[in-house]
Protein backbone atom coordinates (compact mmCIF):
# COMPACT_ATOMS: atom_id res chain seq x y z
CA UNK A 1 0.00 0.00 0.00
CA UNK A 2 1.41 3.05 -1.37
CA UNK A 3 0.13 4.79 1.60
CA UNK A 4 1.21 2.33 4.38
CA UNK A 5 3.01 4.25 7.52
CA UNK A 6 1.54 7.45 7.00
CA UNK A 7 -0.54 9.92 9.01
CA UNK A 8 -3.59 11.96 7.73
CA UNK A 9 -5.51 14.60 8.85
CA UNK A 10 -9.01 15.39 6.74
CA UNK A 11 -10.82 18.58 7.90
CA UNK A 12 -14.16 18.05 6.41
CA UNK A 13 -14.08 14.68 6.21
CA UNK A 14 -18.17 14.22 7.23
CA UNK A 15 -18.50 15.83 3.61
CA UNK A 16 -19.30 13.33 0.46
CA UNK A 17 -15.43 14.82 -0.99
CA UNK A 18 -14.28 14.92 2.28
CA UNK A 19 -15.71 11.36 3.06
CA UNK A 20 -14.16 9.91 -0.02
CA UNK A 21 -10.65 11.67 0.01
CA UNK A 22 -10.46 9.76 3.35
CA UNK A 23 -11.55 6.15 2.65
CA UNK A 24 -8.92 6.44 -0.33
CA UNK A 25 -5.89 7.38 1.69
CA UNK A 26 -6.95 5.00 4.55
CA UNK A 27 -7.70 1.81 1.71
CA UNK A 28 -4.21 3.32 0.34
CA UNK A 29 -2.52 2.21 4.14
CA UNK A 30 -2.53 5.71 5.43
CA UNK A 31 -3.81 6.13 9.63
CA UNK A 32 -6.45 9.04 9.31
CA UNK A 33 -7.60 11.51 11.59
CA UNK A 34 -10.90 12.17 10.78
CA UNK A 35 -12.46 16.04 11.77
CA UNK A 36 -15.75 18.04 11.53
CA UNK A 37 -17.90 20.26 13.18
CA UNK A 38 -20.67 17.31 12.95
CA UNK A 39 -19.65 14.00 14.79
CA UNK A 40 -22.54 11.82 13.41
CA UNK A 41 -21.40 12.47 9.56
CA UNK A 42 -17.79 12.16 10.58
CA UNK A 43 -17.97 8.56 12.22
CA UNK A 44 -19.89 7.35 9.61
CA UNK A 45 -16.95 7.73 7.67
CA UNK A 46 -15.04 6.43 10.00
CA UNK A 47 -16.86 3.22 9.88
CA UNK A 48 -16.80 2.97 6.64
CA UNK A 49 -12.98 3.06 6.86
CA UNK A 50 -12.92 0.80 10.28
CA UNK A 51 -15.18 -2.04 8.23
CA UNK A 52 -12.36 -1.82 5.32
CA UNK A 53 -9.98 -2.63 7.94
CA UNK A 54 -8.48 0.89 7.75
CA UNK A 55 -7.06 2.79 10.87
CA UNK A 56 -9.12 5.72 11.84
CA UNK A 57 -9.37 8.30 14.72
CA UNK A 58 -12.29 10.88 15.20
CA UNK A 59 -12.40 14.60 16.60
CA UNK A 60 -14.87 17.74 16.98
CA UNK A 61 -12.66 20.20 15.40
CA UNK A 62 -14.23 23.49 14.28
CA UNK A 63 -11.74 23.92 11.01
CA UNK A 64 -12.45 27.90 11.65
CA UNK A 65 -10.94 27.97 14.97
CA UNK A 66 -7.23 28.30 14.95
CA UNK A 67 -7.19 27.14 18.56
CA UNK A 68 -9.08 24.00 17.55
CA UNK A 69 -6.79 23.36 15.21
CA UNK A 70 -3.82 23.79 16.77
CA UNK A 71 -4.77 21.54 19.89
CA UNK A 72 -6.35 18.62 17.61
CA UNK A 73 -2.71 18.99 15.51
CA UNK A 74 -0.52 18.50 18.62
CA UNK A 75 -2.68 15.36 19.87
CA UNK A 76 -2.09 13.87 16.59
CA UNK A 77 1.21 14.62 16.83
CA UNK A 78 1.42 12.85 20.50
CA UNK A 79 -0.18 9.90 19.41
CA UNK A 80 1.50 9.22 16.33
CA UNK A 81 4.51 11.18 16.40
CA UNK A 82 3.87 13.19 12.56
CA UNK A 83 1.45 14.25 10.59
CA UNK A 84 2.45 13.28 6.48
CA UNK A 85 -0.92 14.42 5.12
CA UNK A 86 -3.20 17.59 5.37
CA UNK A 87 -5.97 18.09 2.95
CA UNK A 88 -8.95 20.01 3.86
CA UNK A 89 -12.45 19.80 2.08
CA UNK A 90 -14.31 22.00 4.03
CA UNK A 91 -17.25 23.63 2.29
CA UNK A 92 -18.59 26.92 2.54
CA UNK A 93 -22.74 28.50 1.82
CA UNK A 94 -22.39 30.99 -1.34
CA UNK A 95 -24.83 32.77 -3.08
CA UNK A 96 -25.07 31.65 -6.73
CA UNK A 97 -27.04 32.03 -10.17
CA UNK A 98 -27.87 35.14 -9.89
CA UNK A 99 -25.37 38.43 -11.63
CA UNK A 100 -22.66 39.48 -10.18
CA UNK A 101 -23.79 42.72 -10.19
CA UNK A 102 -26.78 42.24 -8.04
CA UNK A 103 -25.21 40.31 -5.63
CA UNK A 104 -24.72 42.05 -1.80
CA UNK A 105 -21.33 42.74 -1.27
CA UNK A 106 -21.52 40.66 2.16
CA UNK A 107 -22.41 37.98 0.15
CA UNK A 108 -20.58 37.82 -2.40
CA UNK A 109 -17.23 38.49 0.26
CA UNK A 110 -18.29 35.90 2.50
CA UNK A 111 -17.48 32.77 0.81
CA UNK A 112 -14.14 34.04 0.20
CA UNK A 113 -13.32 34.99 3.41
CA UNK A 114 -14.25 31.85 5.27
CA UNK A 115 -12.55 29.90 2.55
CA UNK A 116 -9.08 31.45 3.10
CA UNK A 117 -9.59 31.26 6.63
CA UNK A 118 -10.20 27.70 7.45
CA UNK A 119 -7.34 26.84 4.78
CA UNK A 120 -5.02 29.01 5.99
CA UNK A 121 -5.56 27.98 9.52
CA UNK A 122 -5.53 24.30 9.00
CA UNK A 123 -2.01 24.70 6.50
CA UNK A 124 -0.61 27.11 8.71
CA UNK A 125 -0.79 24.21 11.41
CA UNK A 126 0.46 21.31 9.16
CA UNK A 127 3.24 23.64 8.00
CA UNK A 128 4.47 24.32 11.53
CA UNK A 129 4.79 20.25 11.93
CA UNK A 130 6.18 19.58 9.25
CA UNK A 131 8.65 21.57 8.79
CA UNK A 132 10.20 20.30 11.68
CA UNK A 133 10.02 16.53 10.14
CA UNK A 134 11.10 18.28 6.88
CA UNK A 135 8.62 16.46 4.99
CA UNK A 136 4.66 16.67 4.19
CA UNK A 137 2.36 17.27 1.93
CA UNK A 138 -0.65 20.34 2.20
CA UNK A 139 -3.57 19.19 -0.39
CA UNK A 140 -6.31 22.07 -0.91
CA UNK A 141 -9.58 21.14 -3.66
CA UNK A 142 -11.19 24.03 -5.40
CA UNK A 143 -13.34 23.40 -9.13
CA UNK A 144 -13.50 24.62 -12.20
CA UNK A 145 -14.02 28.39 -11.64
CA UNK A 146 -10.68 28.46 -10.52
CA UNK A 147 -9.13 28.15 -13.75
CA UNK A 148 -11.98 29.92 -16.15
CA UNK A 149 -14.51 32.41 -16.41
CA UNK A 150 -17.87 31.06 -15.13
CA UNK A 151 -20.86 33.10 -15.21
CA UNK A 152 -23.38 33.53 -12.04
CA UNK A 153 -20.76 31.72 -9.21
CA UNK A 154 -21.11 34.60 -7.44
CA UNK A 155 -18.10 34.36 -4.66
CA UNK A 156 -16.79 30.83 -5.11
CA UNK A 157 -15.11 31.60 -8.21
CA UNK A 158 -12.81 34.22 -6.81
CA UNK A 159 -12.25 31.90 -3.70
CA UNK A 160 -11.42 29.10 -5.95
CA UNK A 161 -8.93 31.50 -7.26
CA UNK A 162 -7.35 32.99 -3.80
CA UNK A 163 -7.56 28.81 -2.73
CA UNK A 164 -4.89 28.19 -5.55
CA UNK A 165 -2.75 31.38 -5.22
CA UNK A 166 -2.37 30.53 -1.91
CA UNK A 167 -1.74 27.25 -2.34
CA UNK A 168 1.53 28.13 -4.88
CA UNK A 169 2.77 30.84 -2.88
CA UNK A 170 3.18 28.19 -0.03
CA UNK A 171 4.66 25.91 -2.01
CA UNK A 172 7.27 28.28 -2.50
CA UNK A 173 7.98 29.09 1.03
CA UNK A 174 8.10 25.55 2.21
CA UNK A 175 9.99 23.93 -0.39
CA UNK A 176 12.99 24.40 1.45
CA UNK A 177 11.66 22.27 4.24
CA UNK A 178 10.80 19.58 2.36
CA UNK A 179 6.75 20.40 2.04
CA UNK A 180 5.14 20.04 -0.75
CA UNK A 181 1.78 22.20 -1.46
CA UNK A 182 -0.57 21.43 -3.79
CA UNK A 183 -3.98 22.41 -5.16
CA UNK A 184 -6.68 20.00 -7.21
CA UNK A 185 -8.67 21.39 -9.69
CA UNK A 186 -12.18 19.76 -9.59
CA UNK A 187 -14.96 19.68 -12.41
CA UNK A 188 -17.67 19.27 -10.03
CA UNK A 189 -18.69 15.41 -9.00
CA UNK A 190 -22.56 14.54 -10.00
CA UNK A 191 -22.03 11.54 -7.59
CA UNK A 192 -21.34 13.92 -4.79
CA UNK A 193 -23.93 14.77 -1.82
CA UNK A 194 -24.54 18.61 -3.64
CA UNK A 195 -25.28 17.18 -6.67
CA UNK A 196 -27.43 13.92 -5.64
CA UNK A 197 -29.50 16.41 -3.38
CA UNK A 198 -29.99 19.25 -6.30
CA UNK A 199 -31.02 15.96 -8.88
CA UNK A 200 -33.45 14.54 -6.44
CA UNK A 201 -35.14 17.78 -6.02
CA UNK A 202 -34.90 18.46 -9.21
CA UNK A 203 -34.09 15.87 -11.75
CA UNK A 204 -35.97 17.74 -14.94
CA UNK A 205 -33.96 21.01 -14.03
CA UNK A 206 -30.53 19.39 -13.51
CA UNK A 207 -30.53 16.76 -16.29
CA UNK A 208 -29.63 19.46 -18.92
CA UNK A 209 -27.25 21.07 -17.09
CA UNK A 210 -25.30 18.33 -16.46
CA UNK A 211 -25.41 17.11 -20.24
CA UNK A 212 -23.89 20.85 -20.79
CA UNK A 213 -21.39 20.39 -17.73
CA UNK A 214 -20.11 17.14 -19.87
CA UNK A 215 -20.57 18.97 -23.38
CA UNK A 216 -17.94 21.61 -22.09
CA UNK A 217 -15.12 18.84 -21.08
CA UNK A 218 -12.87 17.63 -23.33
CA UNK A 219 -13.91 14.11 -22.65
CA UNK A 220 -17.65 14.22 -22.37
CA UNK A 221 -18.13 13.44 -19.00
CA UNK A 222 -17.40 14.62 -15.70
CA UNK A 223 -15.29 13.45 -12.90
CA UNK A 224 -16.61 11.43 -10.34
CA UNK A 225 -15.44 11.48 -6.53
CA UNK A 226 -13.28 8.48 -6.94
CA UNK A 227 -11.21 10.35 -9.56
CA UNK A 228 -10.64 13.70 -7.20
CA UNK A 229 -9.88 11.04 -4.32
CA UNK A 230 -7.30 8.66 -6.43
CA UNK A 231 -5.47 12.39 -7.15
CA UNK A 232 -5.36 12.54 -3.78
CA UNK A 233 -4.08 9.54 -3.10
CA UNK A 234 -1.54 10.16 -5.68
CA UNK A 235 -0.04 13.49 -5.02
CA UNK A 236 -0.07 12.09 -1.24
CA UNK A 237 2.33 9.07 -2.29
CA UNK A 238 6.23 9.35 -3.12
CA UNK A 239 5.52 8.93 -6.92
CA UNK A 240 4.13 12.40 -7.04
CA UNK A 241 7.44 13.18 -4.98
CA UNK A 242 8.61 16.13 -7.14
CA UNK A 243 5.21 17.71 -7.74
CA UNK A 244 4.26 20.79 -5.74
CA UNK A 245 3.14 24.44 -6.38
CA UNK A 246 0.76 23.42 -9.08
CA UNK A 247 -2.78 22.81 -9.59
CA UNK A 248 -3.32 19.28 -10.63
CA UNK A 249 -6.31 19.76 -13.03
CA UNK A 250 -9.23 17.23 -12.71
CA UNK A 251 -11.79 18.74 -14.36
CA UNK A 252 -11.89 16.46 -17.77
CA UNK A 253 -10.47 19.52 -19.75
CA UNK A 254 -12.78 21.93 -18.92
CA UNK A 255 -10.40 24.53 -18.11
CA UNK A 256 -7.84 23.87 -20.91
CA UNK A 257 -10.57 24.73 -23.27
CA UNK A 258 -14.71 24.83 -23.66
CA UNK A 259 -15.62 21.92 -26.51
CA UNK A 260 -19.36 22.22 -26.34
CA UNK A 261 -18.82 22.81 -30.14
CA UNK A 262 -16.36 19.32 -30.79
CA UNK A 263 -19.20 16.72 -31.62
CA UNK A 264 -18.17 12.90 -32.21
CA UNK A 265 -18.27 11.44 -35.83
CA UNK A 266 -21.61 10.13 -37.24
Amino acid sequence: MILENKNAIVYGAGGSMGGAVALALAGAGARVFLTGRNLSSVQKTADEILGSGGSVEVAQVDAFDEKAINNHMDSVVQSAGKVDISFNAVGVDVLQNIPLIDIPMDDFIRPITLAMQTRFLTAKAAARVMMKQGSGIILSLTATPGGIGYPFTGGFAPACCAIESFSRNLASELGIYGIRVVNIRSGGSPDSRVFKEAIAGNPAGMEPILRKMEEDTMLKKLPLMADIANAAVFLSSDMSARITGVTLDVTCGTTAGLNYRVLPLS
